[in-house]
């Protein structure tokens, strides 16, 4: 018997390769095509330092338990060895990718070299590159005769080398150099020909230096290869009683560099004696992904390859919604009408130009916003700042346990404190990841509230790259009850009497889970009356099985489903309850698709609602997510549209099937790319 579900894990891995696919499409600009591969190498490393470290924890615990008195869909080390089959057979395909985009490089004139390849020219500019910028911050580590390694950073390159003196057999030494790829950079830009770009890696121009940075030894071979770490990035939370969450956060920080290898990857002609000296100094096994590769690693810096390729691209400029053409503040439209911006194709700045109005509005009383990932120098928070020395009351709820967003968070809880911001930092056992802003002002001795529902972060950095939609409003009812949210958020040790009455807002843990089996049940129940009844979902992840079996239901029904999951899916394509009324894509192209967004037919007036919620265990039951009914009539035709724009795409889309083979969807008919298509619609809708 088949099961009901797809390994979660497994399902990711299949998201990842529908990354790599990108960067193996000749018709994407080969800069993209690159960091393509960024992507994907960067993706790999948190799934390491994530899924993979809780699967070793559960075999750790299995084995502790004797393997009982577990509740599981599969055994976590079948899924450890099957992640280990499909990695390495995923990373023969991205050194088979490569090597092609390295050749159409050549072909444009732009050539990684080595330090083995340097002309005499080059040479010199290396040896003076190295003393004015990178030797400060090189440490050349001796460790051969350590009963243990020191600290290896998660994420950083190290050359492992063996120096030696030809002269003198027993001279041999090892040694560890960490790459200051943060410091200095990942690539250098050398000296070449007119119309020709030489670019070498920060390892190799280490690696040509490393004569000169044990010149006070006498050694004169010296064997370098590059290695990588991938750690356990859980952050345990300390229970200690009497100390605040923020030190317990930063404890947990602190903990996480001393997390277990997870992961070693090296360059496959690395000195043998060497290998086996570190594999064992970091306590690796046979059951460890111990990976062999190139001479490259850590492609995750490919995400930041310089921009020397002169090629057209295919990404268009955002622009202005139309309802903000005219120099009106953002507050006074938003009071006649709801809006609904759509990123990155519409423009970023009505939400900051609305934080900065609230700023110096002097009707304006109190901004409240919620807070998971911030651009590294934020424009919303600039707002806030200015509000608060405007005397306006700033309350800002700011999620400290935003993954690997930790350290930044906790930072920008003390720069926005010592402005007078009031932050909020915790729920306990709940993360918020809401996407919440609520501004209460003073209209004709009447108070008003307005702001927006999004399913994006508030980062103005990532809205430029990320599809998300945001929901700009001043409906009493939709804001009452998010302001609702946030009087929780203030006294959530009082209870969950704000957020349990609420008639218009989805909220997680509260009523969404309930509230989308009853949407699903309908569209059951009018099937059965003979009626025509359908769902849409879009999402980036789909594993909660509750749900899934709500959909196996109303499939076999005869509901017609349609299904856009960008990243995990877990729902089984060959399940017999389906009827051949369900289908699943996936759309992966130029941007992350991260919206998430629910259409019941109910019947020809349809209920449309955004999220800020996947459909999954911990989004529905241990996070407070918020999703939002759309009222407006014109913004639910809008919104339907580009969702049906996505369904016919036959360019990016891939079939999601059981077998995992991210198939395209056949391109029959009329051509659409729907990231295309939906800047086409909305750009003709600003005329």
């Amino acid at each position: 018997m088949k099961s009901n579900y797809i390994p979660r894990d497994i399902s990711w891995l299949s998201f990842n390769a529908r990354v790599l696919q990108e960067a193996n499409d000749a018709k994407v600009p080969l800069f993209e095509r690159i960091r393509f591969l960024g992507i994907f190498s960067n993706n790999l490393d948190e799934f390491f330092r994530v899924r993979v470290a809780t699967l070793k924890r559960m075999v750790e615990f299995l084995e502790k338990k004797g393997g009982r008195h577990i509740d599981l869909i599969e055994s976590p080390q079948i899924i450890l060895d099957e992640i280990q089959r499909i990695v390495l057979r995923q990373q023969n395909e991205f050194n088979r990718i490569w090597l092609n985009i390295n050749k159409e490089l050549k072909a444009k004139n732009v050539f990684i070299i080595d330090d083995k390849k340097l002309n005499v020219s080059q040479k010199e500019f290396v040896k003076t590159y190295f003393e004015d910028e990178v030797r400060p911050y090189i440490i050349p580590l001796m460790i051969e005769k350590l009963p243990e390694l020191p600290y290896l950073r998660d994420k950083s390159l190290y050359l492992a080398i063996v120096m030696r003196n030809k002269n003198d057999a027993y001279s041999e030494k090892f040694s560890l150099i960490e790459v200051p790829t943060k410091s200095v950079g990942r690539f250098v830009i050398l000296p070449s020909k007119p119309g020709i770009t030489n670019i070498i890696l920060l390892e190799d121009l280490v690696r040509f230096n490393l004569p000169i940075i044990f010149s006070h030894f006498k050694f004169n071979q010296f064997d370098a290869h590059i290695f990588k770490i991938t750690k356990d990035a859980e952050i345990d939370i300390d229970q200690e009683v009497g100390i605040s969450f923020i030190e317990k956060i930063s404890k947990g920080i602190k903990n996480r560099r001393k997390g277990k290898p997870v992961r070693f990857v090296y360059e496959k002609e690395m000195n043998s004696e060497l290998l086996e000296f570190l594999i064992k100094k970091l306590s690796l096994t046979r059951k460890s992904s111990i990976i062999p590769g190139g001479h490259i690693h850590n492609f995750r810096h490919f995400m930041d390859f310089p921009n020397v390729i002169i090629e057209k691209t295919n990404r268009p400029q955002p622009f202005l919604h139309p309802s903000f053409k005219r120099k009106t503040q953002v507050a006074d439209i938003i009071m006649q009408k709801d809006v609904m911006l759509h990123f990155p194709y519409h423009n970023y700045d009505p939400v900051i130009d609305m934080l900065r109005e609230a700023a110096m509005d002097d009707s304006v009383l109190s901004i409240k916003i919620t807070a998971y990932r911030l651009a590294s120098n934020s424009k919303v928070i600039n707002a806030l700042i200015n509000a608060a020395r405007n005397g306006k009351k700033v309350t800002v709820f700011l999620e400290l346990k935003a993954r690997f967003d930790e350290e930044a968070n906790i930072q920008w809880k003390s720069i926005m404190e010592e402005e007078g911001i009031n932050v909020l930092v915790g729920v306990p056992n709940k993360k918020v990841h809401a996407k919440l802003c609520v501004i209460q002002k003073r209209i004709d001795k009447k108070l008003v509230l307005y702001g927006f529902i999004s399913t994006g972060n508030l980062n103005e950095k990532t809205a430029k790259i990320y599809a998300d939609h945001c929901l700009l409003t001043a409906s009493k009812i939709l804001m009452n009850e998010a302001n609702r949210i946030f009087n929780y958020l203030q006294n959530w040790q009082q209870g969950d009497k704000p957020i349990v009455k609420m008639r218009n807002l989805l909220i997680s843990p509260i009523n969404m889970r309930n509230s989308i089996q009853l949407l699903i049940d309908n569209e059951i129940k009018h099937v059965k009356q003979g009626k025509e009844a359908s769902i849409i979902v879009k999402l980036n992840s789909l594993s909660d099985t509750i749900l899934i079996d709500h959909l196996y239901k109303a499939a076999k029904a005869g509901v017609q489903i349609h299904l856009i999951v960008r990243g995990i899916i877990t729902l089984n394509m060959d399940h017999e309850k389906l009827n051949h009324k369900l289908n699943a894509i996936s759309i992966v192209d130029q941007y992350l698709e991260h919206a998430r967004v629910m259409i019941f037919h109910n019947k020809g007036n349809e209920k449309v609602f955004i999220s800020s919620a996947d459909w999954m265990v911990r989004n529905l039951d241990h996070r407070i997510e918020v999703a939002v009914p759309i009222l407006d009539p014109n913004i639910k035709k809008e919104l339907i549209a580009i969702i049906n724009i996505q369904i016919r795409d036959n360019q990016k889309a891939r079939v999601l099937d059981t077998e995992l083979q991210n198939k395209y969807v056949p391109s029959v008919g009329r051509r659409c790319r729907s990231q295309e298509e939906t800047y086409i619609y909305l750009k003709g809708k600003n005329k």
